[in-house]
């Protein structure tokens, strides 16, 4: 599985340590990844997602996680997210139609 988080598409970066010398070592900086469990209110379920700690707290500002993928582009998100980011869309639109 890739390190990569599923919504933000954030991945792994390469730099280097520089010492106090200024010796500099490769090195690969991780994203910090957490396997979490998010609800889905529009779809009424919920999905299990691989995201950054970062990620986790863009969703809860945004108001969750409907908010988060329908703001979203379609370029930064896993296939995934962009399967749940459709289903959203869909279940949405056809909500207020049956309602009126």
């Amino acid at each position: 599985m890739a390190r990569r988080c599923e919504l933000t598409g954030k991945a792994v970066q390469v730099g280097h340590l520089v010492s106090h010398s200024n010796h500099k070592t490769k090195c690969r900086f991780l994203p910090n990844l957490c396997n979490v469990t998010l609800q889905s209110d529009a779809l009424g379920k919920r999905v299990r997602l691989r995201v950054t700690a970062h990620a986790l707290r863009s969703v809860e500002h945004r108001g969750g996680l409907d908010a988060f993928l329908i703001k979203a582009g379609e370029g930064d998100l896993s296939q995934t997210a962009r399967l749940l980011k459709r289903e959203i869309h869909k279940k949405l639109a056809e909500t207020p139609a049956a309602a009126a």
